[in-house]
């Protein structure tokens, strides 16, 4: 379990500055902009002004969070810097850092705790639930894997944390434990799968985790000759009738409410499978990063996807590449 390193953080990549606005009432609308920004790992500079590394993921996930304020009736808006002049680049990396360490002092308290405990058990004390001692360790290396997920620039405080995770670890499986997991509804208009048989599917430029899940998921169960193009989001307005259109604001199969576009495309088809239900829940936990589902295998799956992005020639070979991962999924799953 060595620590992650900051993806897409790269020196010379910029950042993204991120300003919003939404009306005082609900204060729980405000709220929840806040936690999905703290979740994202972004650093507030100043009032409702925040700042991340510039990657395709970041910049993903402001789009959508745009749009959810847009839904509020509230504004906001980003840009991508190369620098900000009256800050040097190793200022803005100690503030992300600065933020991680106090987020790792919490895990650090639970971790004395769980290793007192443990430490007690080894020694002969009184007999404890070795079970209870794992699901406790499970929910701090949860907490810790959140943290480090943010760690752009793996901080002092999280190398440390990490090398006593891997100890505490190592002292459990002398002994044994872990587990998760659950879901919800939303009004959606049926479709009916024989209408959309031979189809184009126009998606977004730079296909990841959503785009990739539902294209597999078209092809799979919806369209068996579907074939797929990308535009800019820009170019909405140019597609005719015949395409269409996913996981683009405005197209036919999109997010809605809190649910991704691969959660959608289930609901609309009706489709009835336990381990589509499994699937929709790693993807909605990685598109959305809200961790309503907490699933355990989200983390490695986008690491697969990160690589996949990275390596492919061109959108087609990632968007074929990344079916393939979900179609291996689908089938470790049934």
């Amino acid at each position: 379990m060595k620590p992650v390193p900051p993806k897409g953080t790269a020196k010379g990549q910029g950042w993204i500055l991120f300003f919003y606005s939404v009306p005082s009432k609900p204060v729980s609308n405000r709220m929840k902009v806040w936690r999905r920004l703290t979740k994202a790992g972004a650093v507030q500079l100043k009032g409702s002004v925040y700042i991340l590394p510039y990657n395709d993921e970041h910049y993903e996930f402001l789009q959508w969070l745009v749009s959810e304020i847009a839904e509020m009736k509230g504004e906001a808006g980003f840009v991508k810097i190369e620098k900000i002049d009256t800050m040097k680049d190793p200022e803005i990396i100690t503030l992300f850092d600065t933020q991680r360490t106090d987020d790792y002092k919490n895990i650090g308290k639970a971790l004395d705790d769980l290793e007192r405990r443990l430490n007690s058990t080894q020694k002969g004390g009184k007999a404890q639930n070795i079970e209870d001692i794992s699901e406790q360790f499970a929910k701090v290396l949860r907490g810790y894997e959140e943290v480090q997920r943010v760690d752009f620039f793996s901080s002092r405080e999280g190398q440390a944390l990490n090398q006593r995770i891997r100890r505490t670890k190592t002292n459990l499986k002398t002994l044994s434990g872990v587990e998760q997991g659950k879901e919800e509804a939303v009004a959606i208009t049926p479709k009916r799968v024989e209408d959309y048989h031979g189809r184009t599917w126009v998606t977004r430029e730079k296909p990841f985790i959503d785009r990739m899940a539902s294209a597999w998921l078209i092809r799979r169960f919806i369209d068996k000759k579907a074939s797929f193009e990308f535009i800019d989001e820009r170019d909405m307005d140019s597609i005719g009738r015949g395409p269409i259109v996913f996981d683009i604001r405005g197209g036919e199969f999109t997010h809605i409410g809190d649910m991704c576009t691969f959660e959608v495309l289930v609901k609309c088809f009706g489709l009835k499978d336990k381990v589509l239900k499994k699937m929709a829940e790693i993807v909605h936990d990685l598109d959305l990063k809200d961790e309503k589902y907490k699933s355990a295998e989200a983390k490695g799956l986008e690491d697969i996807l990160i690589g996949i992005r990275k390596a492919a020639k061109d959108d087609s070979d990632a968007l074929e590449k990344g079916m393939t991962v979900f179609e291996m999924l689908y089938v470790s799953k049934s």
